[in-house]
């Protein structure tokens, strides 16, 4: 399992988040929400210290996660977080 961010997904999320190096995003699942590929989960965010990663890529100073309990969400898929300029808003593509 892999996990990327694109640059303009990064930008986003420091802009949103008023993030600065050094800091880090959670991606964790949530019950409830849609677009998930588990029904009834979905995936959600936070500015938050890393406990037990399980994935992680770092860029420009920011390390993105996810904890090794949140990891049977993906079922071993590749995790790929971009930013789409036609919705102005963030995608998450796991496949």
């Amino acid at each position: 399992m892999n996990m990327s961010i694109t640059q303009p997904a990064v930008k986003w999320y420091i802009d949103e988040m008023n993030l600065k190096e050094g800091d880090y995003v959670r991606f964790f699942v949530r019950y409830g929400g849609y677009g998930g590929i588990h029904k009834g989960f979905s995936l959600a965010l936070a500015n938050d210290k890393p406990n037990d990663p399980a994935i992680q890529t770092e860029e420009q100073g920011i390390t993105f996660y996810v904890e090794n309990s949140d990891l049977w969400y993906f079922d071993g898929m590749d995790f790929h977080i971009k930013y789409s300029r036609k919705l102005d808003e963030i995608e998450y593509v796991i496949k």
